[in-house]
């Protein structure tokens, strides 16, 4: 599979990774409170506090170190003058092509961590669906935003 000349910045991985501390963090909610009842019920078993908190360090582990790595290798983008190409995934890699003619709007959304280090989302809407790519760098997706507008209103008159 040929790899796209546009790549994710490298802060992409970090607000993954921060992500990914914040599920870790809920998810030990569950092995805390089961702990904590253990309290205030007696003869409750020791094996769900295990269990949970295995899982919990499991996708821990997943979300916080193995996950942004691969994200960051096979995350790519490509804006052309006809079509926008965008390969994403991670066991299973899917390559999208979104031709120009379809695209009808173009939004940048960023929540409070990408704000953080200065990232947003760019989202593609066609009339069937919807489109992202994640942490680009703001100035970045702000111009990919207007370039893609301009290039899709171009290909809606050339139509």
């Amino acid at each position: 599979m040929e790899k796209l000349e546009k790549k994710l910045p490298k802060e992409a991985k970090t607000v993954w990774m921060i992500n990914g501390i914040i599920t870790f963090a809920i998810l030990l909610l569950i092995p805390i409170g089961y702990f904590t009842m253990r309290f205030f019920i007696e003869n409750l078993p020791l094996w769900p506090l295990y269990v949970s908190l295995a899982f919990a360090i499991i996708i821990g582990i997943l979300t916080v170190f193995i996950t942004p790595n691969l994200k960051m290798i096979y995350w790519g983008y490509a804006i052309r003058e006809d079509e926008v190409d965008i390969q994403y995934g991670i066991i299973i890699v899917k390559r999208t092509l979104i031709p120009m003619s379809r695209i009808q709007h173009v939004d940048t959304e960023h929540g409070p961590i990408q704000r953080k280090f200065k990232l947003a989302t760019l989202s593609i809407s066609t009339a069937g669906s919807n489109h992202k790519i994640p942490a680009l760098q703001e100035e970045t997706a702000n111009q990919l935003r207007k370039d893609i507008s301009h290039l899709a209103n171009t290909s809606d008159e050339n139509v």
